[in-house]
């Protein structure tokens, strides 16, 4: 398994976001935001996983770095790999550990995502991880473990989150965002949610909102 990207505050660190890139990218990705982000948030660590290298079953079979496989999709749903997705799940978990065993608590440690690493930072934060953290950036992306049939646990209304979107995303369309949006919402998670005139990107208005949400946390 590849190491995390770490990249270190300036002052002694007492928060943490780990953040999760998308398919078929990798741990360097998001570096040149984090260091943007840490302009402001100078006692935060940021913490950039890799996804493992393998097949992807809607990209014709194509190894790639991917958190889970994808096994089909549609306007309104995807087919993923629960176990694979699981597996991931694990990853961040033991990410989150690790940065309590190094003196961060809990309710320092952000998780963020990037559309398939989205999926997996709204899986771990609201049905994996048991404790408290200090929200969840949830970007571009999805939730194909919400389900009626998954409960959450009562401590999770406590556990904010942050959903943004590009309006014209044609990946991963802005309705299945809005509807993980709304699955939380709905059962008491204070989640807010932004969107902006943009593809399947990110865009320097959305790390502004970021560093913003970010520094009211942490800051």
């Amino acid at each position: 398994m590849t190491e995390p990207l770490i990249l270190h505050p300036t002052q002694e660190a007492d928060a943490c976001v780990i953040w999760l890139h998308g398919l078929g990218a990798d741990r360097y990705d998001f570096l040149p935001v984090a260091e943007a982000l840490q302009e402001r948030l100078d006692t935060t660590r940021f913490v950039l996983p890799q996804a493992p290298t393998r097949p992807v079953t809607i990209n014709g079979g194509w190894e790639m770095p991917s958190w889970y496989d994808i096994l089909a999709m549609s306007p309104v749903a995807r087919a993923v790999d629960l176990d694979q997705l699981e597996q991931s799940s694990h990853q961040v978990t033991d990410l989150i550990e690790s940065q309590v065993a190094a003196g961060i608590a809990p309710e320092r440690i952000v998780l963020a995502g990037f559309s398939q690493g989205g999926a997996v930072v709204l899986h771990t934060a609201y049905l994996r991880w048991p404790g408290a953290l200090g929200g969840v950036l949830a970007l571009s992306t999805y939730a194909p473990t919400f389900s009626d049939e998954a409960t959450l646990a009562d401590t999770k209304q406590q556990l904010s989150a942050l959903c943004l979107h590009g309006t014209f995303d044609d990946v991963v369309p802005m309705a299945l965002g809005r509807a993980a949006h709304d699955y939380l919402a709905a059962r008491g998670v204070p989640v807010g949610w932004k969107d902006y005139p943009m593809g399947h990107e990110v865009l320097p208005e959305e790390v502004r909102d970021i560093a913003d949400w970010l520094s009211e946390r942490l800051g």
